[in-house]
């Protein structure tokens, strides 16, 4: 397997296809670098490389007990972009990867950077306080963290309803596709995936928005049951200098497989640009 070593001794796993100018994935919680297969296969047949890796303590990479927040994420993959000499990046991020994409910015610049895309993504804060009163308040995030800890497996497998609009009317979501995602997710290790929730929920973002000086797409679904668009994908696109907002109709938060097709094609039109 394809890994690097961070300075504090994390081993990260990352799949790296295709050759050409560089597009970095970052993934959502509780996900893997599979959550981005589709999107990696589209654009590696067209002429760019794909990178994506498992975020320290998800997927393959190996369970450290810190460094679980986003300062710690923005600085593994500040540590891949410069281990793999990469320059001229596209950064895609999902949900909690959103954060990770806008915490990289806001720490390590863009010199490295040509282009931003959020997708489904967290930022600017996902937390509900009294200057951002449409977040989510603190007692759902505590329910996800009490069902994580009491039964992660079963918590999994009833989150793919809503994270893929399977409760919607005439939703088509598969079996397998659920099933993927439960695999991911219990790849991960239990402290890690539990950290995770404090880093996507409570992180705020407005700082490293502000610090976006490249092409920025943004893209949310508005029926995202577990990121509703208005204070993130809406908010975010106030905050990013001359970002663009692409809404889709019905869209959930798993995009990346029930809306593949556009995506790819949304994220090929932009990156070609």
């Amino acid at each position: 397997m394809s890994t690097i070593t961070t300075r504090d001794g994390t081993s990260l796993f990352y799949k790296d296809w295709g050759f050409g100018p560089p597009v970095v994935f970052s993934h959502g919680w509780p996900l893997s670098a599979d959550a981005w297969e589709s999107q990696m296969v589209h654009l590696a047949s067209r002429g760019y490389r794909c990178i994506a890796h498992d975020r320290r303590g998800h997927g393959r990479s190996s369970q450290p007990w810190n460094g679980n927040d986003m300062d710690g994420y923005a600085d593994d993959l500040a540590e891949l972009i410069e281990t793999l000499g990469l320059n001229g990046v596209t950064l895609v991020g999902h949900s909690a990867g959103g954060g990770e994409v806008a915490r990289y910015i806001g720490r390590h610049g863009t010199k490295r950077i040509a282009r931003a895309v959020l997708v489904a993504a967290v930022p600017p804060l996902m937390l509900q306080t009294a200057a951002n009163p449409g977040g989510l308040p603190m007692a759902a995030f505590d329910a996800i963290r009490t069902g994580v800890a009491a039964d992660r497996s079963q918590f999994f497998k009833d989150l793919t309803t809503p994270f893929y609009g399977a409760n919607r009317p005439g939703a088509k979501v598969s079996q397998g596709v659920r099933d993927a995602f439960w695999r991911q997710g219990m790849l991960g290790g239990l402290k890690n995936e539990l950290d995770c929730i404090k880093a996507f929920s409570e992180t705020d973002f407005t700082g490293d928005l502000a610090k976006f000086d490249v092409p920025t797409l943004i893209i949310h679904g508005d029926d995202d049951q577990i990121v509703p668009i208005g204070a993130s994908a809406q908010a975010s696109a106030k905050l990013v200098k001359n970002a663009k907002l692409t809404i889709y109709p019905g869209g959930s938060h798993g995009l990346a497989d029930t809306h593949k097709d556009r995506l790819n094609a949304d994220l090929l039109a932009f990156i070609a640009a």
